[in-house]
Order: structure tokens, then sequence, then C-alpha cells
């Protein structure tokens, strides 16, 4: 039986002395939304993370401007995508980019530089190093920040700050939405969205040592319809895409045959009816509810 207490105790004494050691990772493959490697770490290396991130959050947060979404409270996919259609309502052309393999490509020393210029205290810096150092095994040497850890999300969300800053500061861009690694830059002219482009190219294989998902990046009308975060933004709607119908509809096939099979309650088919509706109702979606819920009635 794992004892919590001493276990602790032990895990303060070696960060507080310096001899902490991230133990091994536990390596999986999900399919959806699309394939992706996931390390996760083991139990008291999630309790180390927490308690990090607790201290990076505040610092990191000072620095953030108002448009970035991703782990960030009060912020998330939802807030992002209420902002981005504010913005598209106003019309004109949008600039859709994506990172290419973005944890994956995320450069060890360019990530710590940027800690040093934010945390002075060397244990600290220390730690990081050590968590940022511990990769996953799929990963190239200096490269790459495991998927499943909570620092992952917190140190990629603050590698493309300086992009941020760079878009809306000097390249002047008023309507400006980022979500992790997926981007958008609206504005009236077709041309002006495509000298951003250059820029923001220039500037991820310069500075970050990245490079964008060329397939996934484009300058399009606005009335056509913005891909963002599983939805497509019109000036006066916003709907469902259709990857994410495809895929919203397979989840709740699957959880519908596991119910039907025995292998989940009906507690945990409720919960997961509830947390697609929950995500569904964030666009223009009364009908398609409509046709997937079918009220039960009693006679």
């Amino acid at each position: 039986m794992f004892q919590l207490e001493p276990e602790l105790f032990r895990l303060q004494r070696e960060l507080e002395n310096g001899d902490y050691q991230p133990g091994p990772y536990h390596t999986f493959t999900i399919r959806e939304p699309k394939e992706r490697q996931i390390a996760a770490a083991p139990f008291r290396d999630r309790v180390v993370h927490h308690a990090v991130c607790a201290v990076l959050e505040p610092v990191f947060e000072g620095r953030y401007i108002y448009d970035s979404y991703a782990c960030r409270k009060d912020k998330g996919s939802h807030r992002a995508l209420q902002r981005a259609w504010s913005f598209a309502r106003h019309g004109g052309y949008f600039l859709k980019c994506d990172v290419a393999r973005y944890f994956d490509s995320v450069d060890h020393e360019i990530l710590k530089a940027q800690l040093r210029r934010l945390f002075k205290d060397a244990r600290f810096l220390a730690l990081l190093e050590r968590i940022i150092d511990h990769n996953a095994p799929h990963n190239a040497p200096g490269k790459g920040l495991p998927i499943g850890n909570l620092t992952s999300q917190y140190f990629a969300n603050l590698y493309l700050d300086g992009l941020d800053h760079f878009i809306k500061q000097q390249l002047h861009m008023k309507r400006y939405v980022r979500y992790m690694d997926d981007f958008l830059c609206l504005a009236d002219t077709k041309a002006a969205l495509q000298g951003v482009l250059g820029e923001v190219r220039e500037f991820l294989d310069g500075r970050l040592r990245l490079h964008l998902k060329e397939k996934k990046c484009y300058i399009a009308p606005i009335m056509q319809g913005i891909p963002f975060l599983g939805m497509r933004l019109y000036p006066g709607t916003i709907r469902l895409s259709r990857p994410s119908l495809v895929r919203c509809r397979r989840k709740l096939k699957r959880r519908e045959d596991a119910f039907e099979a025995g292998r989940i309650t009906e507690a945990a088919l409720i919960q997961s009816v509830g947390s697609l509706i929950a995500h569904i109702t964030h666009g223009n979606t009364m009908a398609l509810r409509r046709q997937w819920f079918v009220p039960v009635t009693t006679t």
C-alpha cells in the first residue's frame, strides 16, 4: 500500500537537497482527435509538477497578452472561440496558422533561456531544467515536451509568448487569438495578412526553431468560415465543424455501446453525454441536439 505522508516528506527532502530525480514515463498512444504519443509521469512526479506550476502561473500571467487562452484561469477554448467570433463579425479576411509537430519541436535551450529571464532562484531553475531534460523516449535529444505533463502545457504556452508580443506590438495586429499552437489573425485585407504570414514564418524559424504546418496555414475570406478549435466561425453564427461532428457522434456511439454492454454505469453515460452537450452548445447545434438526444417520454 502506498504510504502518502512518508512519501511526501521523502519528496520534500529530495527537492530541498537537490536530489530529486523524475521517474520513468508510462507511454501510450491516443488516436482522437489525431494520433499522439502520450508520456504519463509517475504519481510522485505529478505532485511535483503541480507544485511547480503553482509557482510558474503568477509569473507567466504577468507576461501574457489578453488573447492567449491556453492553460490560464478564466480563459480556455470556449473563451477563445467567443473572442475569435467577436473578431469575425467585423468581416474581412483571416489567417489560420498551426505549428507543425509543436510539442515535439520545442527547443530545450530556447525554453530554458526564456525561464532564466523570468526566474533567478538557482535551485528552482535547476528543478525546471531537470523536468525539461527528463524527456519522453520518443522525442529527439534536446527537443520536445511530453504531452502528458502539466508542466509541458505551461512551458508550451510560454514558448509562444514572444510570438504573441511580436504580432501584437510589432505587427500591430488588433484581431489576434491564440490557443496553444493554433492561432488566428484577422484583418480587412488579404494583402495585410500576407505580410503578417511572412513575418510570422521568419520569427518562428529564426527565434524559436519552429515551422508552420503548411497544409493548415492559409488566408481566406471570413465569409467562408474560420475553422478553429473544432468549430467553424461565420460572422453570424458558430457551427460544429464536420470532423468534430464525426468525432462527437463516434464518441457518443461508443459510450452508448459500452452502457448497453454493461461496461459503464448509467451515471457515467449521463456524465459523458452532459460533457458532449456542454461542448457542442457553443455552436449553433440545436437541430443536431434534437436529432441526437431524443427526449424520453413516459406513458
